[in-house]
């Protein structure tokens, strides 16, 4: 091995490590979201709520995103990307004890709100460092970082079920879920990578229109986006409450939902490098029209898991095709990204709130007609997502262009 080559591997030892460690992070991240998704039915049940006040509280989390994401990036100029990721995941962990101890549908829904507001800063500061990390490699590995993400979500919705089948108290469960994934946040946080704004660099602005070249790629997520609120929120209701499941089975559901997305998403770079994204998602959106109608028509709880599973294999590499092909898609990548996050959470923020009240006013069926109409979308949209797919613009081994020279990794 030559020199330069044995040097330039050196370098690239930190941003591996990293990459294994922000990856954990994703993991914590999806388990959060899969422990608190399986008990969503148990804390209906305990508020006795309907299922339009359900969407509507389930509508909070995506608010409170939409209002606290844009201070993720000052929040890191501030203390630097470690620190920042290291104290918003602790916040998000620790909140998941919060929900189940409410008294009301107010409460819950502030309890929501703060929830949310942790998740989207948090989110945003990964996602953030997962793109510097894909930079700097030189590959894709973004939908890798994503399925990461789904199978953190799997593992939480799996221990959900377990909880769920064993009759445990929620506020119980949720506790020590929380206690367990804050340590593990924050073990895996010691190795992201820390990067720092040099002192004269002025912190990024709290709001900012999105280009417009974000807006149609952000309608393709929005309606990926969609579908997936739908149904992680949903389809545990829709397993107890249509086709008359025990809490075990309908907990099982979204395990399969999980299940899913997290295989599609793993194996994604591989498959879109293989097809192209625009191909992949086409492929991606009729599989998850195919799952949508096989939810609606469905005689048995078996079909209607089957149903949900084509929806998380269709839908799971939008999204991280859709910020990737944000990032190339004009001079600002950094502003078409947020512009593209933006519109995907408020399609989080749309669809509880949607699928309850279509539900109050005809069924959870109904509901999720609209869910298939959303997953045709894809289809019809998938041409924007054209370059999506990451091109590798230097040798291995040698240092990938720095886009941000105000941005330096100070510890690896």
């Amino acid at each position: 091995m030559s020199s330069g080559t044995e040097s330039g591997a050196l370098r690239m030892i930190p941003v591996r490590r990293a990459r294994m460690a922000v990856a954990a992070v994703f993991t914590v991240h999806g388990a959060v979201t899969g422990n608190f998704a399986t008990r969503i039915p148990w804390v209906q049940e305990r508020l006795d709520i309907s299922a339009g006040q359900l969407g509507l509280a389930l509508a909070f989390p995506a608010i409170g995103a939409s209002f606290a994401m844009p201070l993720a990036g000052r929040i890191s100029h501030r203390f630097g990307a470690r620190a920042a990721l290291r104290g918003l995941l602790a916040l998000w962990c620790l909140w998941l004890a919060v929900p189940p101890l409410v008294p009301g549908l107010v409460w819950l829904c502030g309890a929501l709100f703060v929830f949310g507001a942790t998740a989207g800063m948090s989110d945003v500061a990964m996602n953030a460092l997962g793109v510097e990390i894909e930079t700097r490699l030189g590959r894709p590995i973004m939908s890798g970082l994503h399925g990461m993400w789904s199978a953190g979500a799997l593992i939480g919705s799996a221990a959900g079920t377990v909880a769920a089948h064993a009759e445990a108290d929620a506020r119980l469960h949720l506790a020590i879920a929380a206690g367990a994934l804050t340590v593990l946040g924050a073990i895996a946080c010691h190795w992201v990578l820390d990067l720092r704004s040099a002192a004269e660099e002025h912190p990024p602005p709290r709001f900012a229109l999105p280009p417009r070249s974000a807006l149609i790629i952000g309608a393709v997520g929005f309606c990926a986006v969609f579908a997936e609120g739908a149904s992680l929120d949903w389809s545990a209701v829709y397993l107890r409450d249509v086709m008359d499941s025990s809490p075990a089975v309908a907990a099982a559901c979204t395990t399969v939902f999980s299940c899913t997305m997290a295989a599609a998403r793993l194996a994604g770079d591989a498959v879109v490098g293989r097809f192209g994204a625009v191909r992949t998602v086409r492929a991606g959106g009729a599989l998850a029209t195919l799952g949508g109608l096989g939810v609606v028509t469905a005689p048995n709880a078996a079909l209607a898991i089957a149903g949900f599973g084509l929806i998380g294999l269709g839908i799971a590499v939008v999204v991280p095709l859709a910020f990737a092909a944000a990032g190339r898609s004009g001079p600002a990548p950094s502003q078409a990204i947020a512009g593209v996050a933006t519109i995907t959470y408020t399609s989080g923020l749309i669809a509880p709130a949607a699928m309850g009240s279509i539900a109050d006013m005809t069924s959870l069926t109904v509901s999720f007609c609209l869910v298939t109409v959303g997953a045709l979308g894809l289809v019809a949209g998938a041409g924007v997502l054209h370059g999506a797919a990451h091109e590798t613009t230097h040798a291995p081994g040698a240092a990938p262009h720095d886009r941000n020279a105000a941005q330096r990794t100070t510890s690896g």
